[in-house]
């Protein structure tokens, strides 16, 4: 099959979930013998036109001088795009500004779209952005041909809201095998000495609440906080917690790094509430660390009973007082194992593929049958 990736900044991954799920994915499409096209931003740091087999292409995107605007004008550029083609496929990573450009989708293309999160529960959106968010969310539910979920939670949404089916197919990530304690070391910390933050510095991933329960304890740990605080709401964090334990490192783009301060840590605070299945959550279960959630039911979708859980600043006081990963290595390793069973990335993308080749079918399938019945 030809198919192509939209919703994404482009590959290799530099950004974020879904650049590193088409990155992953249209290579291992690639394996199956498919044809593969990824959408990129014109400005994107890589700038060939293939890479490693799949097929890239660099569309106009103003964001840079518009701001968030220019995210329409993109998908947009993608895709009309997308309309010269003759795509058998086209696999849509989100729906936040290029669901309103359905109409555009070329007629004779399968389109599946991947319903990422909760985007409307987001506090960083005004009321009217909310209500876009929503209004978008609803195009893409009634415009794909198929939806994919990539959490339990999302499909129940999907479900009990417009009465749409949708299919299953979570968040991917490789098991972190070659621990250095010396990489963290050299960053002035402890193995074990420290808890860990690693997030977008946004209101709704309740790093607050995180850093305020850390302030409450009496532990003689650090705390790292890893994501760009150089922002409105990061600002706002620096000027309110004072506390000389708490490191704010910033971004981290090294993933050799990154695993390294994730598997040291004492305990890696999650504090997401609006995702399907959370990357950075995956992530650092295949890190190995131990876990403390936000109590909702997209974390516990995921980690059962093998997480301590927090619904306030007190829930995370109690927890990082209490918690000891080296004595309680028990969900730890269940949690490693279950990357390795459910969520490694081998597994990701042969559902992936299977599902695109059963819709192809599927809709080739009625396409015959009623040709045959004209």
């Amino acid at each position: 099959m030809k198919i192509a990736i939209l919703g994404c900044r482009g590959i290799p991954n530099n950004y974020g979930g879904f650049e590193q799920l088409a990155e992953y994915l249209s290579q291992g499409l690639l394996r199956y013998g498919h044809e593969v096209y990824v959408y990129a931003i014109h400005t994107h740091a890589y700038q060939k036109k293939t890479y490693n087999g799949v097929h890239i292409l660099h569309k106009y995107d103003p964001e840079g001088k518009i701001g968030t605007a220019g995210q329409f004008i993109y998908d947009l550029n993608c895709i009309l795009d997308s309309r010269k083609r003759n795509f058998d496929i086209i696999l849509q990573l989100g729906y936040n500004s290029n669901s309103i450009w359905h109409w555009l989708l070329p007629k004779k293309a399968i389109t599946m779209t991947n319903m990422d999160g909760l985007e409307w529960k987001r506090d960083k959106y005004g009321s009217n952005t909310k209500k876009f968010l929503q209004y978008a969310e609803k195009l893409a539910v009634f415009h794909s041909d198929f939806r994919i979920a990539d959490g339990w939670g999302i499909q129940r949404h999907i479900k009990d809201k417009f009465g749409m089916d949708s299919h299953y197919i979570a968040y991917g990530a490789h098991v972190f095998e070659n621990p250095n304690a010396k990489m963290v070391e050299e960053q002035g910390l402890k193995p074990y000495q420290y808890d860990i933050i690693v997030a977008r510095l946004e209101p709704e991933n309740n790093a607050a609440m995180m850093i305020e329960g850390f302030s409450k304890t009496n532990v003689d740990r650090k705390l790292v906080v890893i994501g760009n605080h150089e922002t409105k709401h990061g600002e706002y964090l620096k000027n309110k917690f004072k506390d000389e334990r708490i490191l704010f490192f910033g971004k981290v783009f090294d993933i050799n790094l990154l695993n390294n301060l994730r598997y040291h840590s004492n305990v890696y605070l999650h504090g997401h509430t609006v995702g399907g299945t959370p990357p950075s959550l995956i992530e650092a279960m295949a890190s190995s660390t131990l876990i403390c959630a936000h109590d909702n039911v997209f974390n516990r979708d995921v980690l059962l009973d093998k997480a301590y859980y927090f619904k306030d600043a007190e829930d995370v006081s109690k927890a990082l007082t209490t918690a000891n990963k080296p004595k309680e290595y028990e969900k730890v390793t269940f949690n490693v194992e279950k990357v390795r069973n459910e969520y490694n990335w081998e597994k990701i993308i042969d559902e992936y593929e299977s599902y695109m080749r059963a819709c192809y079918e599927k809709v080739h399938s009625l396409s015959k049958t009623k040709a045959t019945t004209r």
